[in-house]
């Protein structure tokens, strides 16, 4: 099912439209897309329509059951989707990459997220995302039970995020790539908060992976979103055969080259506009920095000016 370089580039070559969109890519991109379409390179699973075809929690929940299952560590079914909300907090919806909501049997919501690449300030703007969606949860709930509503109808929010190229933080836990946050109080008194988080740093767990190998079926899921060599690919659905369906899922998206072209260019800008703001950030907090230094030193100057104006004083006494 996988076609030659020459197959795929016949099919661009006679539409007008997909040669356009071709030769608006750099030659490394129109290379990468090639060798992806003919098998040369792995599919990065990753991609927003690849992930939402194979994790389509309407189409075939089990999957995404699965994976959520393992990473909550307990059975997870999930009971319906839930529409995402079209305005973001502070219009950031640029910078994510896709997002599923589904609301699981219990009622309980959780929200997955993939990310190109990690922002600054990953918790904060992770809370408000979660307090965004207790919040959506509060209303919907309040306004199907009417009167008869209580606070203990309000169930967990559980936000999930896959970074491709994780933030900094991550990067002083090699050993970890899964990290996962709830509120507990300091002195062990339990109260039923409604917030969790898991944060799954991809870069680092390829670092794991290539020393350790892969050792569980959450690690299996996670080397299959993660990885688009080939020889890494045969290996994986040698080990678990049942990847080999989803991979052929994937590689008949790809005989559809306009739709492919269509979502690679998505992808680009995506990235691109992950990278502006990317570095708009980094620039904004390295001027805060340099902010920060200057206010301390200019304390420190009308410090020593004030200790030399006594000193003055004290010398003409």
């Amino acid at each position: 099912m996988i076609r030659t370089r020459e197959e795929v580039w016949q099919e661009i070559s006679e539409k007008e439209k997909l040669l356009e969109i071709y030769r608006q890519w750099n030659r490394e991109q129109q290379e990468e897309f090639l060798d992806f379409c003919t098998g040369n390179k792995g599919i990065k699973i990753l991609y927003d329509a690849f992930f939402k075809e194979i994790l389509n929690p309407e189409s075939a929940p089990e999957r995404l059951e699965e994976f959520l299952s393992l990473i909550l560590e307990q059975k997870v079914k999930i009971l319906k989707v839930l529409p995402n909300d079209t305005v973001r907090i502070a219009d950031e919806s640029s910078l994510v990459i896709m997002d599923i909501v589904i609301e699981m049997e219990d009622h309980s919501i959780a929200n997955v997220e993939v990310q190109k690449i990690g922002y600054l300030f990953a918790g904060q703007r992770s809370a408000c995302y979660s307090a965004d969606l207790l919040l959506r949860q509060y209303k919907r709930v309040k306004g199907e039970k009417g009167k008869t509503f209580s606070y203990r109808d309000i169930k967990k929010v559980y936000t999930i995020v896959l970074y491709e190229k994780s933030p900094r933080e991550f990067k002083d836990f090699p050993e970890d790539y899964i990290h996962r946050f709830s509120q507990k109080s300091d002195t062990g008194v339990e109260m039923e908060l409604l917030q969790e988080y898991v944060y799954i740093p991809l870069d680092v767990f390829r670092d794991i992976v290539h020393n350790k190998g892969i050792r569980n079926k959450l690690e299996a899921w996670l080397e299959f979103l993660s990885t688009d060599s080939p020889e890494e690919i045969a290996e994986l659905v040698e080990a678990y055969p049942e990847f080999r369906k989803l991979y052929a899922e994937v590689y008949g998206l790809c005989l559809n080259v306009e739709r492919v072209m269509e979502m690679f260019s998505k992808e680009l800008q995506e990235l691109d506009r992950n990278t502006v703001q990317y570095m708009i950030d980094e620039m904004q907090e390295e001027i805060d920095e340099q902010r920060r230094k200057l206010d301390e030193k200019e304390a420190l100057i009308l410090s020593l000016q004030e200790e030399i104006k006594q000193l003055k004083q004290e010398h003409e006494k």
